[in-house]
């Protein structure tokens, strides 16, 4: 059941992105950035972890994941730390995802011959 969850959410957040791109003319980034906007405000306002508890992997891995760890990370800190924590949380959250994907990034670059679209 944990696997249809996933699926069904995880789903349904690539459907509105779908949706953005097919019936708008928000460009990519844009889309990008309302994704990662809304998991840190959808965080705040405590509705976003209910999501997280019956989805797993499919609220986490989307583009509204990754503004949730923020979000989280900013408030778990904010708790511990104050004003600064509101600043160095979400970063801190965040590290490891990043610095695995500029890693994974850079051997993908070595490995592969990159190619620029045209």
């Amino acid at each position: 059941m944990d696997y249809l969850w996933a699926f069904v959410i995880g789903g349904g957040i690539c459907v509105i992105g779908q949706l953005l791109i097919s019936l708008t003319r928000l460009t990519a980034a844009r889309i990008l950035v309302i994704f990662v906007t809304a998991g840190v405000v959808l965080t705040a306002l405590g509705l976003y972890e209910p999501l997280v508890e019956l989805a797993g992997a499919g609220a986490t891995v989307p583009l509204t994941g990754f503004g949730y760890a923020l979000g989280k990370g900013a408030l778990e800190a904010a708790r511990e730390s104050g004003v600064i924590g509101a600043f160095t949380g979400g970063i801190t959250a965040t590290a490891g995802g990043v610095a695995a994907a500029i890693v994974f990034g850079y051997l993908n670059a070595l490995l592969f011959t990159p190619k620029t679209k045209m």
